[in-house]
């Protein structure tokens, strides 16, 4: 994963789905494969059991709600936790107002978080805390 570099990134990111700059969405939006987007988004974002989804947002893109997606590449801006189980890159015009959970990260100078950066490995800790804030979030039941 580290030594990938950016021959990595652009072979296995191809995009199956965008969302366009004048577009916005209200509502929590499934996806699997690729996802790129431009506009709005206004609610949560979540890529199905995918380890390989992608999701890119660009300096346009604008998310508020959670993120849970294995690999982003952030450019635009989030107001929501954003949860990583594989690979986060925030660009230098990315902002997130909320927590990012990450395995992998990697932030360029002039990009923001406005949260806790919590490192994650598969099974630790912080994972459940997210699936605890998000089972409160969705209908207050128990888990």
């Amino acid at each position: 994963m580290l030594g990938r570099g950016k021959k990595g990134k652009s072979a296995g990111s191809s995009v199956n789905t965008i969302i366009g700059q004048q577009t916005q969405i209200s509502g929590d939006l499934h996806f699997s494969g690729g996802l790129h987007i431009d506009g709005q988004v206004k609610g949560n974002v979540i890529a199905n059991d995918d380890t390989a989804s992608v999701l890119t947002v660009s300096e346009h893109g604008r998310i508020e709600g959670d993120v849970q997606v294995p690999n982003v590449f952030l450019n635009g801006s989030v107001t929501g936790d954003v949860r990583c189980e594989e690979r986060i890159e925030l660009a230098a015009k990315a902002r997130v107002n909320g927590d990012v959970y990450y395995n992998l990260i990697e932030m360029v100078m002039g990009a923001e978080v406005n949260g806790s950066l919590l490192h994650q490995t598969e099974g630790s800790s912080p994972e459940g805390c997210v699936e605890d804030k998000q089972a409160g979030m969705s209908n207050g039941s128990d888990h």
